[in-house]
């Protein structure tokens, strides 16, 4: 499996915190804030779709580490912007420098490993 993905590579997504999203529906907490559960999801999500086009044929990545800092709550209904970078190419594994913001400012930042797999291969190995 040849791999040609170059450092450098970033990505934006953005999304309305929604009551699916909050702490009190993941069980992370009480509040109707966005929860760290799907902030972290929502990082991993940046990541993952900023290299998916540079993949080879039939491969994914799967997250194998996060370090995530939960920096600010956000409300339901504001806005959720995240950015990715790609720091770091080491044969297979693909390292990230991660940072999330609401409308008011930052509110998350990680450090993100994500490794390179077949898809079927890793599928078959669960079996």
């Amino acid at each position: 499996m040849e791999i040609n993905i170059k450092e450098g590579i970033e990505n934006q997504l953005s999304k309305i915190v929604k009551d699916a999203d909050s702490a009190a529906t993941h069980g992370s907490g009480l509040l109707p804030v966005f929860a760290t559960p799907a902030m972290v999801a929502f990082m991993e999500q940046t990541a993952h779709c900023s290299v998916g086009d540079f993949l080879p044929e039939g491969c994914t990545t799967v997250g194998i580490e996060i370090n995530v800092k939960h920096i600010k709550a956000t409300p339901l209904g504001m806005s959720v912007n995240c950015q990715s970078k790609l720091t770091k190419v080491d044969g297979k594994r693909l390292y990230f420098d991660i940072k999330a913001y609401d409308e008011v400012g930052q509110i998350g930042e990680a450090t993100h490993v994500r490794y390179i797999v077949d898809s079927q291969k890793f599928m078959d190995k669960l079996k």
